[in-house]
């Protein structure tokens, strides 16, 4: 642990995490006030942010939290959404991309942990790639659901029921962490240990990725 004046705050094996959510704040107030309490989380474990950039909704709440607490802030954007989505005082460092599958490409390169806050099609699209990405090998990353008041209760029964009905493996539903509150939530992601099978497929991935690098 770190002391901070009389603030004790947390180390974490984790230097920034990527946090995928709604760019509206939603109809309840838990979900708001739960993107301000993933943000002070964050930096009560010297946690920096990466996110979509917006600084309206959810996202404009979790950045500002960070930005408060003294942590950095990197928001990626592609260059199409800046005018509908950047509203606002913008904090933190903002990186202009070319597009959406850049925007994810490169929020993934800068993070060691993801988590979804509720949100909607553009939050479940991010979700579910990088837990593919985990699938296949490309990351080994932890993947966690700020699960608040039950919002992803309906996801988490889809992905079982696609284990059941033999769609989903029942190693790769563990890819997935998933908790009420933000501190419980990061302490799951901790402890996380990917399986071997992720493990061994990851040096498989990144070694056919450093053959085809090297014949160009």
């Amino acid at each position: 642990m770190e002391v901070e004046g009389t603030e004790i705050r947390q180390t974490s094996k984790f230097k920034r995490i990527c946090v995928f959510c709604g760019s509206s704040q939603g109809k309840k107030s838990s979900y708001q006030d739960a993107a301000t309490e993933l943000g002070k989380e964050l930096v009560s474990r010297n946690i920096d942010l990466v996110y979509g950039g917006g600084s309206i909704g959810l996202m404009g709440l979790v950045s500002q939290a960070v930005h408060d607490g003294g942590r950095h802030v990197i928001g990626v954007i592609p260059k199409t959404l800046m005018p509908r989505e950047l509203t606002g005082v913008t904090v933190g460092e903002v990186k202009a991309v070319a597009d959406m599958h850049q925007r994810k490409a490169e929020m993934a390169k800068h993070s060691d942990a993801f988590i979804a806050l509720p949100g909607g099609y553009g939050t479940l699209e991010e979700l579910l790639e990088v837990i593919t990405w985990a699938q296949l090998g490309i990351h080994d990353k932890p993947v966690g659901l700020l699960n608040v008041d039950g919002y992803y209760n309906s996801l988490l029964s889809f992905i079982d029921k696609a284990v059941e009905e033999g769609f989903i493996n029942p190693s790769a539903r563990n890819i997935i962490a998933s908790a009420p509150t933000a501190k419980e939530l990061v302490m799951k992601l901790e402890e996380y240990v990917p399986s071997h099978e992720m493990v061994a497929s990851k040096l498989s991935w990144e070694m056919n990725q450093l053959d085809y690098l090297s014949e160009l």
